[in-house]
Formats: structure tokens, sequence, C-alpha cells
């Protein structure tokens, strides 16, 4: 699995690495763990070198938001894939094989999302991406599990595999040479609607987005930390 890169992009969030880098580090077999810091003022940096010494570092030397942040970590990252995850994530066990499978065996797939729970309520789906997210007919996204402010039980109900329209930016697997090709997320947006507008773009050039209830992650949410 040493082609799959396991990218976290990182502001101010010392305390969520040193709580969820670990299940990174356990459950991710032979990926590449990467993280990426957007010039965090606190002592991030000292805490990766002091206690993951053996995680990869990509210092970006001010502040470039959720979208600019990641597009200048990607370009300095060569691998077949790029999993975007989130700093305040904890991932379960055989949580990236699922996706890996799918997208080796199809090369239509050109993104693709896991389950996503809530960390804080892990019988509910989180309000990032749970079962996948869509668009309705007047332009509002949504998610299967989550409608606005309202979410489900998981009860199984989602454990299927099914194409969807967007991928949550919290955890998302993408082919790299498809992102580089599109040039990445829109620095524009800085943080907040640059995963739905890149699987939009996704769609158009002719590739498919996929969710897949077999691999599992749970989210604190809250946003990008601006």
């Amino acid at each position: 699995m040493t082609q799959v890169a396991v990218v976290i992009l990182n502001y101010n969030g010392r305390e969520f690495l040193t709580k969820f880098l670990p299940s990174v580090i356990q459950y991710s077999d032979n990926a590449r763990i990467i993280v990426a810091d957007n010039n965090s003022t606190d002592d991030s940096l000292n805490i990766l070198e002091k206690l993951f010494p053996s995680i990869e570092r990509i210092p970006i030397q001010q502040n470039l938001g959720f979208a600019g942040g990641y597009n200048f970590a990607l370009r300095h990252i060569n691998t077949k894939y790029f999993v975007l995850l989130n700093s305040d994530v904890e991932v379960t066990q055989n949580w990236l094989t699922p996706m890996l499978t799918k997208m080796e065996s199809d090369p239509s797939i050109g993104a693709m999302q896991p389950k996503i729970l809530s960390y804080s309520n892990k019988n509910k789906f989180d309000y990032a991406g749970a079962g996948g997210g869509f668009v309705d007919a007047l332009g509002y996204p949504f998610c299967r599990g989550r409608v606005f402010s309202e979410v489900e039980e998981d009860t199984g109900q989602f454990n299927d595999d099914v194409p969807i329209f967007w991928s949550s930016g919290a955890c998302m697997m993408i082919r790299s040479d498809l992102f580089h090709e599109l040039n990445g997320l829109d620095d524009d947006f800085f943080a907040h609607m640059e995963e739905i507008d890149l699987c939009w773009r996704i769609h158009h050039k002719g590739f498919n987005v996929l969710f897949t209830g077999q691999s599992l992650v749970y989210h604190v949410g809250g946003g990008y930390p601006v």
C-alpha cells in the first residue's frame, strides 16, 4: 500500500495530532503518512518531531487555507493515490483497503469516501460527509444520513457501495494524476465547499465518485480552524 499517501493538513492542531495520529499510524498499513503544516502558531511541529519522528512533514510558510494548503503539499508528494484526511479524524482497522481495492479495480472511479460517523456520538452519522454527498435541485448540498443539521443513527442502512456526487474533504481518496490534471482544489474557496467543487469537476472529466460503507472513520468536526 505504499502507493497511497495519507496527507493530514494541520493548523494549530497539536491536540488533534496527539489524539488521532496514533490511529492513523496503527491502521494505515504501509501507506505514507504525511503532515502538512499550514504555518501553525502553536507547537504542532515540535510535537510531531518529539512524539512522531518517523512521520513525514511538509512545512508551509503561510496559512494558505484548506484548499491552498493541500494544493501546496500535494505538489510535493509523488504517489498514485492521495488521501486527504482531517487532523480530527479517528480511523479504524482496515479503513484504506476497501477504497483502494475499488479504485484499483475500476479506473472510472476518480475519488472515494468512507462512511463518516460522529466521534462524539459514534452511533450517529457525522455532519461532514456522513453516507456520501449529493446536491439537490436547488443547489443545496446534503448527505445520506444528514440533511441540514439533522443526523441519523447508523443502523447499517448505508453499508453499501454507491455513486455519490461529492466526497467529504474530511476523508477523501483521489487519484493523484487526476487531482493534478484538475489543478487541485480551487484556492478561492480557502476553506469549505472546495471538495464539492472538486468533485463537480471530477464528474465533468468523466470520472465517478464513490462511497463505500465498508470503510469507517470517526470525525470530530467543526470545520477548518482558519
